[in-house]
C-alpha cells in the first residue's frame, strides 16, 4: 500500500498538465539546457581575475525558466520542471559513470580524453543536483510571494530579486560541491563571485525577453497564476 502511494506521489509530481499547449515543450528545453550546462561546466576560463565556468554561459537560462513557469504557470508548474531536470541528471550522472568505467576496445585510443572530460560529470551533475534544490526552490518561492506582495505588477523586481536570492544559494553549493579538493580555495572563491554576478547580470538584460515570453503566454494560455493557497512543499502532488 505505502509503495502504491510512493508511486502516485511521484506520478502527480511528473504528469503532463493538459490545460497548457506550451508548458511541456518549455519544460523540455529547460532540462536540455540544464544537462548541457552540466556538462560543459568542467572547462573555465578567465575574465581578467575572474574565473568562469562554461555552464556559466547557459544555466542562468534555467533561472529564467523557472521565473517564466512560476510567474505564469504557478509554484507547481515550476516544481514539476525542476523534479524532472532532477531525475534527468541523475541519468546523466549514472550513465556518465559508466561510460567512463566501462573497458575500452584495445583500439580505442581516446579513453584518458574520454574519461578527463566525463568522469568529473558525474561529481558535478550532484552538486548541481544539491545546489539546484537549495537554488531553483529558493528563486521560485521567492518570485511566488513577491508576486503576491507586488499583487502581479512590476515584474522586474520578481525575476530579478528572485535570481538574487536563489543564485547567491546556488552559485556557492555548487561550486564548492563541484570543486572543493579539486581546485585551490581560491580559484572556487573566484568562480563564486564571477558566477553569481555574471548570473545576476545575464538575468537582469534578459528582463525584456523575459517580459516578452511571459506576456506571449499569458495571453496564449490564457492563464495568470497567483500562488495564494499553495503548498510549497518540494514534495506536494497538489497545487494548494
Amino acid at each position: 500500500m505505502q509503495d502504491h502511494q510512493q508511486h502516485h506521489s511521484l506520478a502527480a509530481l511528473i504528469r503532463s498538465d493538459p490545460r497548457y499547449q506550451y508548458l511541456d515543450a518549455s519544460i523540455t528545453l529547460f532540462i536540455v539546457v540544464l544537462l548541457i550546462s552540466n556538462i560543459i561546466a568542467t572547462k573555465f576560463f578567465a575574465i581578467g581575475p575572474l574565473r568562469v565556468s562554461a555552464g556559466q554561459l547557459v544555466f542562468p537560462i534555467t533561472y529564467i525558466f523557472g521565473d517564466i513557469f512560476t510567474e505564469v504557470y504557478g509554484y507547481s508548474a515550476s516544481r514539476r520542471a525542476i523534479w524532472l531536470g532532477f531525475f534527468a541528471s541523475f541519468i546523466l550522472a549514472a550513465l556518465s559513470y559508466i561510460a567512463v568505467v566501462i573497458p575500452p576496445a584495445p583500439e580505442y585510443k581516446d579513453q584518458t580524453a574520454f574519461s578527463t572530460i566525463f568522469r568529473p560529470v558525474g561529481r558535478i551533475v550532484v552538486a548541481s543536483l544539491l545546489a539546484y534544490w537549495c537554488g531553483e526552490f529558493a528563486n521560485s518561492f521567492t518570485l511566488a510571494k513577491l508576486k503576491l506582495l507586488t499583487k502581479g505588477k512590476y515584474l522586474w523586481t520578481r525575476t530579478i530579486g528572485s535570481t538574487v536570492v536563489g543564485q547567491a544559494v546556488d552559485t556557492t553549493v555548487v561550486m564548492f560541491a563541484a570543486f572543493y579538493g579539486m581546485r585551490p580555495v581560491g580559484i572556487i572563491l573566484r568562480l563564486i563571485v564571477a558566477g553569481y554576478l555574471i548570473k545576476v547580470a545575464y538575468e537582469t538584460l534578459m528582463t525584456p525577453l523575459t517580459y516578452a515570453i511571459v506576456n506571449f503566454l499569458k495571453r496564449t494560455e490564457g492563464v495568470d497564476y497567483f500562488d495564494y493557497q499553495t503548498n510549497f512543499s518540494p514534495f506536494a502532488t497538489t497545487e494548494s
